[in-house]
């Protein structure tokens, strides 16, 4: 990928004129960044070519801000699927606006880019910090959740009819895209409305961001699942169990399982091919060698094994075929047609898994993730969203975290750590 085709500069509404209410913390100065890759022969190549190497602006409070909080009204929408972590962020950024800024007036819109539809009605919810004291100790989402694209303008014509001068958009791809078009049609508009996004996504797949909240939950809360499968499959002979975990088109949360738990044979991911005979094989082997077999698989693996429905959801994704019916399926009938008597239990946690409460570390992460974003907000930063590299919290333009998708790079150390531990075959096709 060529980088220095890539802009990481951040749009702004103007300039910042208005002190900062902020007290008793160090400002950023706007000239601060982090570097993309520290590799000191890339920078070098940069440096011999006279160019500037790759940097991410560091987020964090400024000493000027844009907006001036007296009178100032903020929105906040929370699109796509749950996540662990989500009403920690809503409670950060209202926490944030009232009490470091003085911001009186936050609004939740419901049930995603829904809540900025009229047409749709969607009473829109005061966000007081009396209303959002306790929600953190709570999964989901006090604002409700949707998937699908709204109208723009209609959109737009919301946010100025409710004077909203910030608005904070929480979710995944689909969220970044639609924030994206959001501030440019404000843009188009010549409007003063700031669109600062925080990434959810439980998959952790939004690229020039090292990690998404929820995500560390979620592999915390694989541990049980895969546990029960290794009990199930230790306690029949020719025991197997069968762990389904989300990542439609990034493996992540199913590799960082497979590591924390130490007890899987096969992890499946859809960044790595496998054929039915090879995968069907090697795990013959196993259970000759071994008796027993735990085989955890990401929603997204295997794709190309089934027929393509052509369906897409409401966010506009190709409907995937179901891996763990299709693997429970071809195991049972590989192994019958070898005479090999077994036992398969399947397990789906994955609607549990990000239904829960954020942990201990996530909570940290989605209180200083609320709380970048706000500073981002005040200081008119737009279209854009608020990373985190090299343990700095950064701005990245919403056209670069939607410009590719993170994935699991198969020659990379994270999916050797993974054969390591599995043992699995390096190539299953």
């Amino acid at each position: 990928m060529q980088l220095n085709n890539h802009d990481f500069s951040i749009d702004n509404l103007g300039e910042r004129r208005v002190g900062s209410p902020v007290n008793g913390i160090d400002f950023i100065d706007d000239q601060e960044r982090v570097l993309y890759d520290t590799d000191p022969r890339k920078i070098e190549d940069f440096k011999c070519r006279d160019e500037a190497p790759p940097c991410f602006e560091i987020a964090g409070p400024r000493r000027k801000i844009y907006f001036d909080p007296a009178g100032l009204q903020c929105g906040i929408v929370t699109c796509g699927g749950l996540c662990p972590g989500i009403n920690d962020v809503i409670r950060a950024i209202v926490l944030s606006l009232f009490y470091h800024y003085g911001v009186k007036s936050v609004i939740g819109f419901r049930y995603g880019f829904q809540g900025l539809n009229p047409e749709c009605g969607q009473t829109p919810m005061e966000l007081t910090p009396n209303r959002v004291d306790d929600i953190h100790q709570k999964g989901g989402t006090i604002l409700g959740t949707s998937r699908g694209p709204q109208d723009v303008p209609m959109m737009v014509d919301t946010l100025e009819q409710r004077k909203i001068s910030i608005l904070f958009a929480i979710g995944g791809d689909g969220t970044l895209r639609g924030g994206r078009a959001i501030a440019e049609e404000i843009a188009r508009r010549g409007l003063k409305i700031a669109v600062v996004a925080v990434p959810k996504t439980i998959d952790n797949d939004i690229a020039f961001v090292h990690q998404s909240f929820g995500f560390e939950s979620a592999v915390t809360q694989t541990r049980p699942a895969i546990y029960a499968a290794h009990m199930e499959a230790l306690g029949a002979r020719n025991g197997i169990g069968l762990v389904k975990l989300m990542g439609r088109e990034s493996g992540f949360i199913a590799a960082y399982a497979t590591l924390a738990s130490s007890d899987v044979n096969f992890c499946l991911v859809p960044e790595v091919r496998f054929t039915r005979e090879a995968f069907l094989e090697a795990l013959y082997e196993r259970l000759v060698q071994k008796r027993h077999a735990v085989i955890v698989t990401a929603e997204g693996a295997g794709q190309d094994l089934m027929t393509a429905t052509g369906r897409r959801d409401a966010s506009g994704n190709i409907r995937l075929g179901d891996i763990g019916a299709f693997l429970r399926q071809a195991i049972q009938e590989h192994l019958n047609s070898r005479g090999m008597e077994h036992t398969l239990k399947y397990i789906d946690p994955s609607y549990i898994i990000r239904s829960v409460q954020s942990n201990a570390h996530d909570s940290v992460f989605c209180l200083l993730l609320g709380h970048n974003a706000v500073h981002a907000g005040m200081a008119g930063c737009t279209n854009m969203v608020v990373g985190y590299w090299e343990n700095e919290f950064t701005h990245v333009p919403i056209s670069l975290a939607v410009s590719l998708r993170k994935k699991i790079d198969p020659t990379g150390r994270l999916w050797n750590n993974v054969l390591a531990a599995t043992g699995q075959p390096a190539r299953m096709y």
